[in-house]
């Protein structure tokens, strides 16, 4: 984007002015500021010309070509100035133009990273009051990928703010779906972080364009996996030889019944399990995602899991519930365990809770208002998914109205 600056020069008379030469100055205006400075020069304000900037007389006379040189010389040079500032890609601001000018060091320009680390930094001092570990998480991951980006496009470590423009977003966004091969709504996510990051820059004028006004984005409907009731079952029948598999098949049968995302149930503890209103056990947690409350009446099948983990020395160690491995231990594990029940799915820890409130909720009748609140959603449109994808539902909630008005007509 091209920056046009003003410039202007003018007789400026000092205090308690009565006649006689007044110092020239030259008046550099850009985005509503200007900066000014001295031209060394001196004129009558009775021969100057405003409308030039010029001093005006007899063409011949030699002290006036002299200064209007002079002038016209300056302004050539201050015209430089702003071309370097431009050239070395230096955040162009009416008084950096002046202080190239005069030989002043111009200010340091603000840097991309230096602004993303800030918004980092920020968001980890409030986790926990306005942000949780897994959003401060996915923002350090964004910041790594556009350190990378950097690197891959630019061989360098950051950038000066005034480079990023339409086609950085668009190089950006290809970066991601081809060299970190993301898939179209992971590359969404960490572009809309992106996002963020300049739109600060925008709000604060650090940035005088905003690069994302003609860019769009859009997540793709993805069908959210789960096991169905016989898959389940087959998982809960399987006798193992390892107890690693058998662990790790309980730890997410038990999230299939309760609807705990990993992150949850890994933070799960005794005090977490308490009396609820009807005087049976029920889960009282907050969901580290959201820091939504979420409370869950524990169902047999997660009771009888409880109670086989109670005295089990690796829960005691770390005062935990449940033998949670790390995420990808488990994952790795789960495809074990799948692939021995028979069950040919692509399946991850996250299905369990899509499996609770499909199959174990939603498919048995439990209102779409409970399910959202056991599972902590901040927006019931985010179980609407859920029920949207259930033809299962669809068929025999039709299969029953069929009956019905057979009986009835």
């Amino acid at each position: 984007m091209k920056t046009n600056f003003s410039l202007l020069f003018f007789v400026k008379k000092p205090k308690n002015y009565q006649s006689g030469p007044a110092p020239i100055y030259t008046r550099i205006k850009l985005k509503g500021k200007r900066s000014e400075t001295s031209t060394g020069q001196y004129c009558d304000p009775k021969h100057w010309n405003s409308s030039f900037g010029r001093m005006q007389g007899k063409k011949d006379d030699t002290k006036i070509k002299s200064l209007n040189a002079s002038l016209d010389e300056i302004q050539n040079k201050i015209y430089s100035a702003f071309q370097f500032l431009e050239d070395n890609n230096q955040e162009i601001t009416a008084e950096n133009i002046r202080n190239q000018y005069i030989g002043k060091p111009t200010s340091r320009p603000i840097t991309l990273v230096e602004v993303f680390n800030e918004h980092n930094e920020k968001m980890r001092v409030l986790i926990g009051k306005e942000y949780t570990k897994g959003t401060h998480l996915r923002y350090e991951t964004s910041l790594r990928h556009t350190l990378s980006f950097l690197k891959w496009k630019f061989k360098t470590k950051d950038i000066e703010l005034n480079r990023i423009d339409h086609s950085f977003i668009m190089d950006y966004e290809f970066y991601l779906r081809s060299v970190r091969n993301c898939a179209n709504n992971s590359a969404v996510k960490y572009i809309r972080n992106f996002g963020k990051i300049i739109h600060i820059c925008v709000a604060n004028q650090w940035i005088n364009h905003d690069p994302f006004l003609s860019y769009k984005s859009k997540f793709k409907k993805v069908e959210r996996i789960f096991l169905t009731k016989e898959e389940l079952q087959k998982l809960v029948d399987k006798e193992f030889e390892f107890n690693r598999l058998a662990h790790v098949r309980d730890v997410f049968i038990f999230c299939c019944f309760t609807g705990l995302a990993y992150v949850d149930v890994k933070q799960l503890r005794k005090q977490h399990i308490v009396t609820g209103i009807d005087g049976e056990k029920w889960i009282s947690i907050k969901r580290q995602k959201t820091n939504v409350p979420s409370k869950i009446p524990i169902l047999l099948i997660a009771m009888k899991i409880l109670n086989k983990y109670e005295n089990y020395p690796q829960c005691e160690e770390n005062r935990a519930v449940l033998p949670v491995l790390s995420n990808q231990k488990m994952n790795a594990y789960l495809k074990e365990v799948t692939d021995l029940c028979g069950v040919h799915k692509n399946v991850t820890f996250h299905i369990a809770r899509h499996t609770f409130a499909t199959t174990v909720t939603l498919l048995n009748g439990v209102p779409i208002e409970t399910v959202s609140k056991m599972l902590g959603h901040t927006n019931i449109k985010t179980t609407q998914h859920y029920a949207k994808i259930l033809d299962i539902k669809v068929s025999a909630d039709m299969k029953t109205l069929k009956e019905r008005i057979e009986m009835e007509y």
